[in-house]
């Protein structure tokens, strides 16, 4: 079975930081790409950043780009969301997810396997 666990999430003062984790169990996506989506309340489901299966390529939405940096260790099958110069519109739950391909996409669905989430709060 398939399961994808994010981690470090919390509270942090605007201008801080937040390292997020994501580690897959059940087979190994060393070959797919990885990415981040972040859901505030009552607000749709957004594109944070994807990375491509060498991280060779990587995606950021243009509002955290220059803030953020995703990162992966295959060996781990973990995916990794450095999060700095945190705002308070940057408060979600966010969640990782698998790509269908390797190289990475801003559309939601084309990812296949999806974590349960973890809660971003970023006070001002």
């Amino acid at each position: 079975q398939v399961r994808l666990v994010e981690s470090g999430g919390g509270l942090v003062q605007a201008g801080g930081s937040l390292r997020l984790s994501c580690t897959a169990s059940g087979r190994t996506f060393s070959d797919y790409a990885m990415g981040w989506f972040r859901q505030a309340p009552g607000k749709d489901r957004e594109f944070v950043a994807a990375i491509s299966w060498n991280e060779v390529m990587t995606n950021y939405a243009d509002s955290v780009k220059g803030r953020f940096t995703i990162t992966r260790d295959n060996a781990k099958n973990t995916v990794y969301l450095q999060m700095n110069d945190l705002k308070p519109e940057d408060t979600a739950v966010y969640y990782c997810a698998v790509d269908d391909s390797p190289y990475g996409t801003r559309h939601p669905g084309e990812y296949k396997y999806w974590g349960q989430g973890t809660q971003v709060t970023v006070s001002s």
